[in-house]
């Protein structure tokens, strides 16, 4: 092995620790505002007929736990945003490959895709419930489409960002296609290509609340409207802080399982 590799190895040895020590820092400012709020509505400061105390949440988010009903929703939100998040990044990957590489097809294709972009979530609900029915066909359909233009912008801005004479060089190399985007292009869009899937993982899970709300009897969303219709705000808040940690947990597995691809990066913002 060479000196440079054995450098390049050290320092990323060197980083983990500080990682590892870094991540609870995180935990501070919702632990902090988590302590400030329960003091004031100890104190009587807030209403919690309208908005519970922090401890009143956690006691219905234990109380779903414990009857079964937390994993129960969890589990069926989170194979919507999966079942969705898989077929919108699918989708948005091959659009985005097609546009960027294709000055043709983003001409042809880009402005439509822009317009579909801006219409409102909620705007495709009476459309995919027409088209597919009230179960999960509708439900996956809309969450796909909020994924897909994320990742959709994310592929074809990187490719149209590649530097030009990196891809000269593979040229002069005489490369094949299949070899010039497996050697050159892939690497080079990489990290933009993660940022987008993570983008499109956060907009699934914000698109499946209105998937869950047209017509669903399970899912931290219909958790969300059952808590609503019985005027049960420590539900509410229960179901929204359900949505925040598993979020969390699948971006988090996200960018751990996309570290190694990211490993050869030597960027100083990947020390933050």
């Amino acid at each position: 092995m060479s000196a440079v590799s054995e450098t390049h190895k050290a320092v990323l040895e060197a980083r983990r620790p500080a990682v590892r020590r870094r991540w609870p820092l995180g935990l501070l400012l919702p632990l902090a505002a988590t302590l400030l709020y329960e003091g004031l509505a100890q104190a009587g400061f807030v209403e919690a007929r309208l908005l519970p105390a922090p401890s009143a949440v956690f006691a219905e988010l234990k109380k779903l736990a414990a009857n079964g009903d937390l994993l129960y929703h969890t589990t069926a939100t989170l194979w919507r945003v999966l079942s969705g998040f898989a077929l919108g990044a699918l989708a948005g990957t091959f659009a985005g490959a097609l546009t960027g590489a294709s000055p043709l097809a983003r001409r042809l294709l880009d402005p439509t895709l822009q317009a579909l972009r801006a219409i409102p979530s909620l705007a495709w609900v009476p459309l995919f419930i027409l088209w597919l029915g009230i179960f999960e066909a509708s439900k996956v359909a809309l969450i796909a489409t909020g994924v897909f233009f994320p990742v959709y912008l994310g592929v074809m801005g990187a490719i149209r960002s590649v530097d030009r004479r990196i891809v000269e060089v593979g040229r002069i190399f005489r490369l094949s296609r299949v070899a010039l985007a497996a050697r050159i292009l892939l690497p080079a869009i990489l990290p933009e290509y993660v940022i987008a899937l993570r983008s499109g993982m956060g907009l699934g899970f914000m698109f499946v609340v209105a998937a869950e709300i047209m017509g669903a009897s399970e899912g931290l969303g219909y958790l969300l409207v059952d808590g609503q219709q019985l005027g049960k705000p420590a539900q509410i808040l229960a179901a929204i802080v359900a949505f925040a940690i598993v979020g969390k947990l699948v971006d988090g597995a996200m960018a751990l399982l996309a570290r190694p691809l990211l490993a050869w990066q030597d960027a100083e913002a990947a020390n933050g």
